[in-house]
């Protein structure tokens, strides 16, 4: 659960590790605790699995279990698993149908509060023209930090919590922003990513102006 979990975090492609993990989980869950469960459940959906039997042989126990157990951050976590099972899996039963709403409730407790980063974005994209509904969310419960709800177009203002910083200057989104991403163009969502970073190197309002002005126009 631990080693999933981390390599889906840190956004590492190992698909032959998945593999020998999903293998193996299928002969240990009774050595599983409920948290253990959510964590790997959420790092296969991260991943973009597509493989329903690891989610259904994980999820199953957790239906009969004090959900009490299970921390709002997990249960987070498995209301994002539902949306990417949902999408990936079509027409099969989500095996936590019956507390999906309980699962949507701690998923909007733990969306993240606007950021002066944000804000500033936000303010620069009203003065070039660019129409918004600020912290929108969406019928599926994602806040998006800018949208465009007619034309399905989102802007996400992306601080440092969004990155792994690699060898030298590199930065890499991490695996919960690559997890949202997804799961927002499955939805029919064009995401538009600031990177703080980027937007840091500005230096005066023309720069500003034109760094949107080009983004908005090449999504």
């Amino acid at each position: 659960a631990n080693t999933a979990w981390a390599f889906a975090t840190a956004s590492v492609e190992a698909p032959a590790l998945f593999n020998a993990i999903a293998d193996a989980a299928l002969t240990k869950l009774d050595g599983f605790t409920p948290q253990a469960l959510a964590n790997t459940a959420w790092a296969f959906a991260c991943i973009g699995w597509s493989n329903s039997d690891i989610f259904v042989a994980l999820l199953s126990p957790l239906g009969t279990v004090n959900h009490s157990s299970l921390n709002n951050v997990q249960l987070s976590q498995l209301y994002l698993v539902s949306l990417h099972f949902q999408l990936e899996f079509q027409g099969q039963k989500f095996p936590l149908a019956h507390i999906q709403s309980e699962l949507l409730t701690a998923f909007k407790f733990h969306q993240p509060k606007p950021s002066k980063l944000q804000r500033d974005v936000a303010a620069v994209l009203t003065r070039i023209g660019w129409d918004h509904i600020f912290e929108f969310v969406t019928r599926e419960g994602l806040s998006l930090d800018m949208a465009q709800p007619e034309a399905m177009t989102a802007i996400e203002v992306d601080g440092p919590t969004h990155y792994l910083k690699r060898k030298g200057e590199q930065r890499l989104e991490n695996g919960h922003t690559k997890f949202k991403s997804r799961i927002l163009r499955q939805l029919g969502w064009t995401v538009i990513h600031v990177p703080y970073f980027e937007w840091n190197a500005l230096t005066d309002v023309a720069a500003k102006d034109s760094y949107l002005q080009s983004k908005v126009k090449g999504k």
